[in-house]
Parts: C-alpha cells; sequence; structure tokens
C-alpha cells in the first residue's frame, strides 16, 4: 500500500497524531478514535494493523498491553514524494515568509504604540495643576 493511501484515511491520520505524542496502548488509541469516528473496537484494530503492516507505526508488548508508536521512515517517505511538488506552493510560502518578516520589522522599527492619554501625560500635568 503506498504511504498516501495509508495517510488519505482520515481514522488513521488521527492514531498517527495520537502517537506523535509518544507511545499509547492500543486501549487508549481505541477508546479516543471510538468517541471521535463512533467506529468499533474491531474497526479500530484494522487500522492499527494497517499502520503496522504498512510501517507507519511499531508495536510492542508490555505485560498484557500493546503499546503502538509512530516510525517515522514511511513519513519520510511520503515527504520525498511530495518533493517533485514543492515548486507549486514554496515560492509563495517563502514570498509569504518574507512579508510577515518585513512586517515584523516594521513595527519593531515603529516602536511600540502609544496611547493618547500617555502620549499627552506631560501636556496633561501641567494644565492640571493650574491655581
Amino acid at each position: 500500500m503506498h504511504a498516501l493511501d495509508v495517510l488519505g484515511d482520515p481514522v488513521r491520520r488521527r492514531i498517527l497524531e495520537l502517537l506523535a505524542d509518544g507511545e499509547e496502548s492500543a486501549g487508549d488509541l481505541g477508546s479516543v478514535i471510538q468517541s471521535e469516528f463512533g467506529i468499533s473496537q474491531p474497526a479500530v484494530s484494522q487500522h492499527l494493523r494497517v499502520l503496522r503492516e504498512s510501517g507507519f507505526a511499531t508495536v510492542r508488548s508490555q505485560g498484557t498491553r500493546r503499546l503502538y508508536a509512530v516510525d517515522p521512515t514511511p513519513l519520510a517517505e511520503a515527504n520525498a514524494w511530495f518533493d517533485a511538488f514543492r515548486g507549486f506552493w514554496q515560492p509563495k510560502l517563502d514570498a509569504l515568509g518574507t512579508e510577515l518578516a518585513r512586517e515584523r520589522l516594521a513595527q519593531r522599527r515603529a516602536g511600540p504604540p502609544r496611547s493618547s492619554v500617555a502620549a499627552h501625560d506631560d501636556d496633561d500635568e501641567t494644565i492640571c495643576n493650574k491655581p
């Protein structure tokens, strides 16, 4: 199965998102996925099997628990597949980054915004102290 076929399923993407934070038990993954997607425990097990067999996830036993973790190798392969297409969006993202950096620089050069009250504090003090 091609990496993008695996990643094309929202349930499997969500499982990988959960595993991105670290190892999770099959039971904990099942609870989250069942509540979010309304699918059965056997369906969750099937998605975990697809992730395991396609190399996106590893599993190890700890007592009676099965702990799943992300294997980044297929993710790197999927990322490499996108390399041929980055030319479509990368220049636009680079230009956006440049414009955002220019805006931040302009804001820093302008200094912090002054409120109308703070801008006139010295003048107000002399006016308010009239006899």
